[in-house]
């Protein structure tokens, strides 16, 4: 990459910022949004054609940014709901047995997984990530990743349902 696309890229901070700001209402994360957008504009810059639109690129990339964040958020928040969040992201209540029981087996559970479905589960469904970003950082294909976290959901369940059908029944009152 040339030195003269750093400085235009660099020329639309500015644009980026107000249209950060606009889509997210939170400075917080029209920040981040902004330096994710620079550096995937970066790291990316060789798919950068020349002679086209830089500002609609840069635009594109920060509302893709923005869409995945939402997306990450509505799914963590789906999580939450469902109580499906590994240990690091659970509250575990003083006294209530039930939940720290299926904690464990859920742990269990994801600690029999082959290594890539836990990197891979713990990307997309505890951190947030993407499919896209998930990929990126395991260095595999989108649908590659797709295939391990839906593997790995799949298992997860599978291995849960079985504990809950090993649990002895509830004595009568």
């Amino acid at each position: 990459m040339t030195s003269s696309l750093n400085h235009e890229i660099l020329d639309h901070v500015s644009h980026l910022n107000a249209l950060a700001r606009f889509l997210a209402r939170d400075r917080t994360l029209a920040d981040d949004l902004v330096q994710e957008t620079l550096l995937r504009a970066l790291h990316y810059s060789e798919q950068f054609e020349r002679g086209t639109n830089l500002k609609a690129w840069l635009t594109t990339i920060l509302r893709n940014s923005y869409f995945n964040e939402k997306r990450s958020e509505a799914r963590r928040r789906r999580l939450t709901q469902q109580g499906v969040l590994v240990h690091a992201e659970m509250r575990i209540e003083p006294g209530n047995q039930e939940t720290h029981l299926e904690l464990r087996d859920f742990e269990r559970a994801f600690g029999t997984l082959p290594q890539v479905q836990r990197q891979a589960i713990a990307l997309v469904g505890a951190k947030g990530y993407s499919y896209e970003e998930a990929a990126e950082l395991a260095g595999c294909a989108v649908g590659t990743m797709k295939s391990r976290v839906s593997r790995a959901r799949m298992a997860l369940q599978a291995m849960l349902n079985e504990a809950e059908s090993l649990e002895p029944a509830p004595a009568p009152n």
